[in-house]
């Protein structure tokens, strides 16, 4: 698969534009070029914005994620993924979904103190809890800021149950955690990988790790007994579609027990970010991808009906699925991810003594 830069190309970013945030009335550009002395000059560094919330557990009542339970130690994501549906929430803390959500990184280093008072809470029924629902837990910041280790002790030490969703091998750091949580049935990790052509993982996710190295983090997981699902995530028709088959069965090769997929879809500012992108990556098929894009979509590159929205319809959608059923059925055949163990919740003694 071809790929040449050309001058205006951001090397190490996915997005190539900073999309104008639709909350905010004024924006700093260059309206003439042509006066200027020098060119109007962006940080291309990762920053690092603290907040300090009050709750660090969120719940969505989508009926897509079945009242899922999640926490983000981060927004933002250095990864770079062109097609994160995660960008779009970067607008909310005045920042763009497109270059600003790669290097400005908002981190929330209270996160464990306010999982445990959490836990704490009077009456906590144990549910489930996703690390994380929008972006990477263990994106490149983790590695030194260990806020997702410190997550994860919490995790264990109330013998809580938590999946995490990751496509990072930073994940290995903390084997000895997963370990211990995989041996109490108290954890599910799922593993992205979205193309084993490394050229096109490359540009889809400049800053994550190799398919080899997300391969091998399924294999050395599912060794130490921790149940592994492979998300081929996100399908999109024209660009990874036709590999759905070799990453399930690669990755039912290493010890995967699940496989799961989710439809791209270029939702809010997206559009914009990976119309750019494809048209100054792939001008020879950007408009073939984005009419097949369209076709399992009902004509939009986006859709927000529940039910629908992250698997498409029609023809295209529908070869995808059977592409995606049979390679489960002859690569995984009968495993599946074993069921919680809920039981084990450990919260501190006296959480519920009240007065009466």
């Amino acid at each position: 698969m071809a790929f040449e830069a050309n001058d205006d190309f951001f090397k190490g970013r996915g997005a190539q534009v900073n999309t104008h945030n639709k909350f905010l009335k004024v924006k700093y550009v260059a309206e003439h070029i042509e006066g200027l002395d020098e060119p109007l000059l962006q940080n291309s560094k990762t920053q690092l914005f603290d907040e300090h919330p009050k709750s660090i557990v969120s719940k969505s009542n989508s009926p897509d994620l079945s009242h899922m339970h999640s926490i983000n130690p981060y927004q933002g994501c250095e990864h770079g993924c062109i097609y994160c549906y995660a960008r779009n929430s970067h607008e909310y803390y005045g920042f763009s979904a497109g270059l600003d959500f790669e290097r400005k990184i908002i981190v929330k280093r209270n996160a464990p103190e306010l999982l445990e008072e959490y836990f704490n809470k009077r009456r906590y029924q144990p549910t489930p809890i996703v690390l994380s629902g929008n972006t990477d837990c263990y994106q490149p910041i983790e590695r030194d800021l260990e806020i997702t280790r410190r997550l994860l002790q919490v995790f264990l030490q109330y013998k809580h149950p938590v999946s995490i969703i990751t496509k990072n091998n930073l994940i290995l750091r903390d084997m000895d955690i997963v370990e211990e949580l995989a041996k109490l049935n108290l954890i599910h990790v799922n593993i992205s990988i979205t193309s084993l052509d490394e050229q096109l993982r490359q540009k889809l996710e400049p800053r994550t790790v190799t398919s080899i190295g997300r391969l091998n983090v399924i294999e050395k997981l599912s060794a130490k007994g921790v149940p592994v699902r492979v998300m081929t995530a996100p399908i999109i028709p024209g660009l990874n579609s036709n590999e759905v088959p070799a990453i399930i069965k690669a990755a039912a090769n290493r010890g995967a027990v699940a496989a799961g997929f989710t439809m791209v879809r270029l939702n809010g500012s997206i559009a914009e970010i990976f119309t750019d992108w494809i048209h100054k990556t792939f001008p020879d098929r950007a408009e073939k991808v984005l009419n097949l894009i369209r076709q399992v979509h009902d004509g939009n590159l986006n859709d927000s009906e529940f039910g629908r929205r992250m698997s498409g319809d029609g023809e295209v959608a529908e070869s995808i699925h059977q592409l995606y059923r049979m390679a489960c059925k002859k690569y995984l055949g009968d495993r599946e991810m074993p069921g919680y163990n809920l039981s084990l919740f450990t919260p501190k003694t006296g959480r519920q003594i009240t007065l009466f």
